[in-house]
């Protein structure tokens, strides 16, 4: 399983997730659709299905249009509002796209029908991948627009983090230096912090990506992931 890491509009994430042995593949928030068809031709697979993670414009804009490109294309989310929405997903329902598996889970907060997206390969001993949104950042979390903090607690502790250790964190975001200063405060001995801050920085001088994380790491910085 191969994730394409695709840098869109100020700071959004959107994702290629692809099937190498059958050549299909999986858009996530896919909200500049122009340039995620460039990106499928250039690969060489076939777009079979969209995972949006919530309604918000900046991951769920690109819907419709790709509807319009790709005629029996599915477009998958948790919440009625998404645009584009073919088919809406429930919590723990499991999907297959050939060898790629997704199992849906529910993460209220940020948005009421906000879904991340835990995903694996049959046959396949590379690491599950879990594409998060706009509700575990690398080194934070979401916004509480239409939810609670018990409600984003749950999600980060109970959902996500009892997801293997292994699993990369794919977000929708790209805030790690920000939520790494908050970090800092936080715990100002807190060595791996002061580590992947400095790491953090160098990737933005550079104009590179920080994700993909993993849980693993996540509960070594994430301040939201350490509260007990």
């Amino acid at each position: 399983m191969k994730v394409k890491v695709i840098s869109i509009l100020e700071d959004n994430y959107m994702y290629l997730i692809i099937d190498e042995q059958n050549r299909g593949a999986v858009a996530v928030d896919p909200a500049v659709p122009h340039r995620l068809l460039q990106i499928v031709n250039r690969e060489g697979v076939s777009l079979v299905a969209v995972l949006t993670t919530h309604h918000h414009w900046d991951h769920a804009r690109g819907n419709e249009d790709l509807l319009k490109e790709i005629p029996g294309l599915r477009v998958y989310g948790g919440d009625d509002r998404i645009k584009g929405l073919t088919d809406k997903v429930t919590n723990c329902q499991e999907l297959k796209f050939n060898s790629i598996n997704v199992r849906c889970l529910f993460t209220p907060c940020h948005t009421a029908g906000h879904m991340c997206y835990f995903v694996w390969e049959d046959d396949c001993t590379d690491s599950p991948a879990v594409f998060t949104g706009d509700t575990l950042f690398i080194g934070g979390c979401g916004k509480f627009f239409e939810g609670t903090a018990e409600q984003m607690h749950h999600n980060l502790t109970e959902v996500l983090g009892t997801l293997p250790e292994d699993t990369k964190v794919f977000c929708g975001h790209e805030y790690t230096k920000r939520n790494l200063k908050f970090a800092l405060m936080v715990e100002p001995e807190n060595e791996k912090v002061k580590e992947m801050l400095s790491w953090a920085k160098a990737r933005d001088d550079d104009d590179k990506p920080t994700v993909p994380s993993t849980l693993l790491e996540e509960f070594e910085y994430n301040p939201f992931l350490r509260l007990s």
